[in-house]
């Protein structure tokens, strides 16, 4: 409330600051308490044959992964975007690396998981997951599309991957906060920051990142930002003209790099 010794002139205005600053707050909080729901959008499985699923048991979670089991060394991780049906990849997944066996992980509360998304469960289930692979499969191709792009780096600086492909892949998602939502103090708020260029220093396997020319979701001056933060030699950045951020995976030039850089 405005001071008692205010001017009757100068109150409407006392007034109307301490609404806008109320107002302010009070979106901040709204931000704070329900940033994850505008982070992940969980999506049900297309494909749930008892066959193309295994169940990871983990602690506090039951997590469903989409599988394409093979016999041999080599096996592919994907880590998929923050509203993906990972099953939807099975298909051309299986035909375009017939010489892998494929894991596809559905985030907690997407495609049947249990639990709730957030960046260190998500970070806990992939090493969960490459582990139980590494048992059969010593050579593990990791590949993360968008906001998986994100998980993969950080689980290959931990794990010993043998290659590494960042589909559409972001510096940090607290910069791509901090471009959508310049008005809020976006650093204090946000939980999950997905600070991928914490992790590409400590990479040291083949990487390749792949870029969208039109992605108006990750600016290319993201991508391009964590390319610099790997080694010189390590990472090659490939940008596939006349595609989007959805649209990437359309292109015929989409499988063919990925396979290239298994």
């Amino acid at each position: 409330m405005p001071p008692k010794n205010v001017s009757p002139m100068l109150r409407p205005l006392m007034y109307l600051v301490v609404l806008v600053v109320a107002l302010y707050l009070a979106l901040c909080v709204a931000l704070f308490v329900f940033q994850r729901a505008l982070i992940y959008f969980p999506q049900p499985s297309a494909l749930g044959a008892p066959e193309t699923l295994l169940t990871l048991s983990v602690a506090d979670a039951q997590v469903q992964v989409t599988v394409r089991p093979r016999e041999g060394p080599n096996a592919l991780i994907y880590f998929g975007g923050n509203a993906e049906d990972v099953s939807r990849n099975l298909p051309e997944f299986s035909q375009a690396f017939p010489e892998h066996a494929l894991y596809l992980l559905h985030y907690r509360g997407f495609g049947g998981s249990t639990g709730s998304p957030s960046e260190e469960a998500i970070a806990r289930d992939a090493l969960s997951l490459f582990d139980k692979v590494y048992d059969s499969h010593p050579h593990i191709a990791v590949v993360g599309r968008s906001l998986g792009s994100g998980v993969a780096v950080r689980l290959a600086s931990q794990r010993p991957a043998a290659r590494l492909i960042l589909i559409a892949p972001y510096n940090s998602l607290e910069d791509l906060a901090v471009r959508q939502y310049p008005i809020f103090p976006v650093k204090w708020l946000l939980q999950d920051k997905f600070e991928s260029w914490k992790y590409a220093g400590h990479i040291s396997i083949p990487t390749l990142l792949l870029a969208a020319e039109q992605d108006a979701i990750i600016p290319p001056s993201s991508t391009e930002k964590l390319y610099g933060h790997f080694a010189q030699g390590v990472a090659t950045l490939k940008v596939i003209s006349g595609v989007g951020h959805n649209s990437i995976s359309d292109s015929p030039e989409y499988l063919k790099l990925i396979e290239d850089g298994l």
